[in-house]
């Protein structure tokens, strides 16, 4: 839980970015009135997908839900609201939806340089999805 009304000053959002390197990052606000293309946004987001890179999101308002597969390929559902911090590791399967608000403005924070793309399943060859596939047997 960080503060999310204080997101510009709040030193220990400062601290994690610089302990995970978070050197770059804008902020979405997913509403009908605020985002350009919003019902083919919606849908994209909802698409079960994987990235190369993680996936960091820090809600500053509103609230939604990440979707994503367990180590049995069943879905978890996990519920994000304003102060949620979530780091999605590269290759995990999973998707967003807004909850019964349709609203959520949230942080979106990179390693680098920004990649937005997203590989819809299946993309079981990529070394990011082998990776995290060893790294659920490991811990099994």
């Amino acid at each position: 839980q960080l503060d999310a009304d204080n997101y510009e000053t709040d030193p220990r959002l400062k601290e994690i970015r610089s302990a995970e390197n978070y050197s770059w990052m804008d902020i979405i606000t997913i509403h009908k009135d605020k985002l350009p293309n919003y019902e083919e946004k919606i849908k994209t987001f909802y698409e079960e997908h994987l990235h190369l890179d993680d996936e960091i999101r820090y809600i500053l308002d509103g609230s939604g839900y990440f979707d994503v597969r367990d180590k049995d390929d069943k879905w978890i559902r996990i519920s994000m609201e304003k102060g949620d911090m979530i780091t999605l590791p590269a290759g995990i399967y999973h998707r967003f939806t807004l909850d019964e608000n349709n609203y959520v403005k949230a942080m979106r924070l990179f390693v680098g340089e920004p990649v937005w793309t997203a590989y819809n399943r299946p993309a079981d060859d990529f070394p990011a999805r082998k990776q995290y596939m060893k790294f659920l047997a490991d811990e099994a």
